[in-house]
């Protein structure tokens, strides 16, 4: 017998209505982030703007004096902020990185049963931690530490919060760094086995190099963490504002001078201004970062 010809299925009229419903609420879930960056974005530029037209932009982004309060002559220079930042980003990174990609590669590739579980839950833990809490730990046990360990005088500095933010990235960078391991096809894992490859040299040659772009996610959002991360330096790098010259000098952040000082401030003041202006600026190397990486992995793609 021939097989009868197919039939559309009709729909009835509340289907297609609930379709399309489901269809624009998708629509407006997926659009609703960019919607919300820029509102957030355009609420903190609304109340620094007014402050741009009496700023010098070369002596607020490059000058180290920090004088917001002064009656007499304020200084607003976040020069110093800047480096204070970044010196504690990138050592942390230096840190975090081969711990949490190692760590990622640990738990997909060389640990199972029981084990595996036990160590994601302990990293799950980890990324449970308040701020405050690293914060705590920062003063109290991380400081004495690092003062008998290198003899300096100085317990809580650019050092310490640096290890505080890497262990505060370490957990996003297993949780990314294990899915974006485990998405590598099987079958690479069977060939190069099937070859003779060593374990070492199935993760080295094969699966960093399939994984490279989830990967580099896992860095950049352990990136992302640390630049935004405001109690744990606040309490635990020192708070001074200066150019560092060692790992162990304390340092101040730009998110930890807008969390100290925006309470202390009156609204509509120079003061209050500038630190919302700050805020553009974290938008601002934030932008930049996730832009760079972004053009990196396309790079690496056309590759």
């Amino acid at each position: 017998m021939l097989a009868e010809p197919h039939r559309r299925v009709k729909r009835r009229p509340f289907e297609l209505v609930s379709e399309k419903l489901i269809e624009a609420l998708i629509c407006v879930c997926g659009f609703s982030a960019i919607i919300f960056v820029f509102s957030i974005f355009f609420f903190v530029l609304r109340e620094g703007a007014p402050f741009l037209s009496r700023l010098q932009m070369g002596e607020f982004l490059f000058s180290t004096e920090w004088f917001p309060t002064s009656q007499t002559q304020p200084k607003f220079g976040v020069g110093a902020l800047v480096v204070g930042t970044l010196s504690v980003t990138i050592l942390a990174m230096i840190i975090a990185v081969p711990f949490g990609l190692g760590a990622a590669v640990f738990v997909s590739e060389f640990c199972a049963g029981k084990a595996k579980e036990t160590l994601k839950v302990v990293i799950e833990l980890l990324a449970a931690i308040p701020s405050v809490v690293w914060g705590f730990i920062g003063l109290t046990v991380m400081s004495p530490i690092v003062i008998n360990t290198f003899h300096v005088p100085i317990g809580i500095n650019m050092f310490n919060g640096a290890i505080l933010l890497a262990l505060m990235s370490v957990p996003i960078m297993v949780s990314i760094g294990e899915d974006a391991l485990k998405a590598v096809p099987d079958s690479y894992r069977e060939a190069a086995l099937a070859l003779g490859a060593t374990k070492w040299q199935l993760v080295y040659r094969v699966l960093l190099p399939a994984a490279k772009n989830g990967l580099l996610a896992a860095v950049l959002l352990g990136v992302g963490r640390a630049i935004g991360e405001t109690m744990a330096v606040l309490m635990a790098t020192g708070h001074s504002v200066r150019i560092p010259k060692t790992i162990f000098d304390p340092v101040r952040t730009l998110t930890a001078t807008i969390a100290a000082e925006l309470g202390e401030t009156s609204k509509g003041s120079d003061h209050y201004q500038v630190l919302f202006l700050i805020g553009v600026l974290l938008f601002t190397i934030t932008f930049v970062v996730n832009l760079s990486a972004d053009l990196v992995i396309k790079g690496i793609r056309k590759k």
